[in-house]
């Protein structure tokens, strides 16, 4: 791997603390504002959140005994959830309302980074809570429960200039990447299967355990469009010195939820109360805009939604 293409890399994977530029984040195809220029990334401070003995109340024995809230994330999903410079120290808006839940709890807070494919798998055995900017989706229903704190669209991206002339409405006989396991690499296969039954050429679809690495390909040359959730799309144009650029403008805004064990319950309960305080107290506000994502701000927090 050439010593730019492994920089870059290593640049993405961790994001490392830098100066932003002046354009603010973007998400949901907004500008929100957010992290200002010359100020290094960091968490948002929730020291201030109190704990609630209501709550806490709420929480089952199986979460509570050990003292430790276990959450388990993919941190390669930036600005959701990404590595410090250090790189161990999960930081990124679902990072910061997971303590800021740890704190309501009374709890400690483990995050354990994990490739996003096998998060739901293990909540409820490995984690309490899946925390990694999941979509709501009938098959994911079907494995956990969920209650939601944000909402997204679906964005792809580009080298800037758009230099392989990308028509995002026309994808057959393109390479795209996306990270395994998203809706995204869902609707990319579906895609792909129309074009193979109009008999046109297949999409090269290339699937990354991490989304550092669907970006960096397309950065490099070596594929042509990159497919993720709004935020993640404006955070990477941020990212990589506006080498890239978004193609279009956001789609299929959908809510992002935490996975609970499915029948749980008291959790679920506890967890949508939690998430609840925090947006009624203006926690959860400020720390989207400590992240410019405030335009993915939802008022309530739902058990399940359907719609």
């Amino acid at each position: 791997m050439p010593r730019h293409t492994a920089r870059l890399r290593r640049i993405l994977a961790a994001m490392l603390p830098i100066a932003m530029t002046a354009v603010p984040l973007a998400a949901c195809g907004t500008s929100d504002g957010g992290v200002s220029a010359g100020r290094t990334i960091s968490s948002y401070d929730v020291s201030d959140v109190r704990f609630d003995e209501r709550i806490a109340a709420m929480l089952p024995a199986s979460v509570t005994d050990d003292g430790v809230l276990t959450v388990g994330t993919n941190p390669s999903y930036a600005p959701a959830e990404f590595l410090a410079a250090d790189g161990r120290t999960a930081l990124g808006y679902d990072m910061d309302l997971a303590r800021a839940l740890g704190r309501i709890f009374g709890l400690d807070v483990d995050i354990v980074a994990s490739n996003f494919e096998t998060i739901i798998p293990a909540v409820g055995s490995k984690y309490d809570l899946g925390i990694s900017a999941f979509t709501v989706t009938r098959e994911r229903l079907g494995s956990v429960d969920f209650v939601t704190y944000f909402t997204a669209g679906m964005s792809y991206a580009v080298a800037t200039g758009n230099p392989r002339g990308v028509d995002v409405g026309d994808l057959c006989g393109r390479r795209v990447t996306v990270q395994t396991g998203t809706v995204e690499e869902t609707n990319i296969d579906d895609a792909d299967a129309r074009c193979r039954a109009q008999g046109r050429a297949r999409i090269a679809v290339q699937s990354f355990r991490q989304q550092a690495d669907a970006t960096t390909a397309v950065v490099v040359g070596k594929a042509d469009v990159f497919f993720a959730d709004s935020p993640v799309v404006g955070y990477a144009i941020e990212q990589t010195g506006n080498r890239l650029e978004r193609l279009g403008g956001e789609f299929d805004a959908v809510p992002n939820a935490i996975a609970i064990r499915k029948g749980d319950s008291a959790t679920v309960k506890a967890v949508q109360a939690g998430m609840q305080k925090l947006m009624d107290d203006g926690t959860y506000l400020r720390i989207l805009r400590h992240w410019g994502v405030q335009s993915g701000a939802i008022g309530r927090a739902e058990i399940n939604p359907t719609d």
